[in-house]
């Protein structure tokens, strides 16, 4: 099953050079996504579709909810807490001490309140980065000679965990403790898309744990069930799709960033889309994103 891209897609024609880390404030009606390189917070009323960009200090890749005066943001000089007011960025704690050529990649919240982020570097050396988890100041790397950190997503209740290394292209899981968001077991390969055109790059888990990953290069998001079966593929009118995420008020519809990093000046041309935020016509299952727990 699949759905011609048209341009009603189009959530927001803003571009972002590497649009990423999206996410819905359900309490405000608000999404929130980041352009890594552009180092720039977007901001999107749904439904009053009132638009508003945050310049940044740093290169950040996922902002999450703390309450309503404050959000987390994982950026390259480790996490930090922004006031919703001033704009302004406190530490909240260092990722990779000293290791300034790497930056934070994708991560997403675990419902227990933890923080899942990846981190990779700048110049995309090989096996440079991590996945880490946050919680309580405490930072514990999981996985270690990641290097294009992606797909962390999890499952309803918390107790599955999922995540790529894009350069790798096999989707693994983790049994995880639904309390705490830490792996109680190994990683094993869901989905195997290494023969494939194309990259898995972010997900999100819907309500039943089906798995929604945007497919880089494809300009596709694929839906799989946590057995690892292809249920849909949706194309979307950008090649570099980035990552989903849930939003609406019934959190049935699905918003996917994108990007044109890397792109040629003919391959933008073919592509004039790329970097904007589009929504797909279909209506999904979605679910809330829980709030990080500072």
């Amino acid at each position: 099953m699949s759905a011609m891209p048209h341009h009603d897609q189009v959530l927001s024609s803003t571009v972002c050079e590497l649009g990423e880390g999206p996410s819905y404030e359900h309490e405000t009606d608000t999404l929130w996504w980041l352009d890594i390189l552009g180092k720039t917070l977007h901001e999107l009323h749904l439904q009053s579709r009132t638009k508003r960009e945050h310049p940044l200090p740093v290169m950040a890749s996922v902002v999450a909810r703390i309450d309503g005066s404050r959000q987390m943001m994982a950026t390259e000089g480790g996490i930090f807490i922004r006031d919703r007011d001033s704009g302004d960025f406190s530490l909240y704690c260092e990722l990779e001490p000293g290791k300034a050529s790497n930056r934070s990649n994708d991560g997403r919240v675990h419902p227990s309140g933890s923080l899942w982020i990846g981190t990779m570097s700048k110049t995309g050396e090989d096996g440079a980065g991590a996945i880490y988890h946050v919680a309580d100041g405490r930072v514990a790397e999981l996985f270690g000679k990641i290097s294009i950190p992606n797909s962390i997503c999890f499952a309803p209740d918390g107790a599955t965990g999922y995540f790529v290394d894009t350069r790798v292209n096999q989707l693994m899981r983790v049994p995880l403790d639904a309390a705490t968001g830490l792996p109680v077991g190994a990683a094993e390969v869901l989905v195997d898309t290494s023969d494939r055109a194309g990259g898995m790059d972010g997900s999100v888990c819907d309500a039943q744990g089906n798995i929604w990953n945007a497919r880089w290069g494809a300009g596709a998001v694929e839906c799989f069930d946590p057995t690892g079966k292809l249920l849909a593929k949706h194309e979307l009118p950008a090649k570099r799709t980035t990552c989903p995420v849930f939003c609406g008020r019934d959190f049935d519809r699905l918003a996917v960033t994108s990007a044109w990093e890397g792109m040629s000046a003919a391959e933008r041309a073919s592509d004039p889309l790329a970097g904007q935020l589009f929504t797909l016509p279909i209506s999904v299952s979605g679910r809330a994103e829980p709030v990080f727990k500072a």
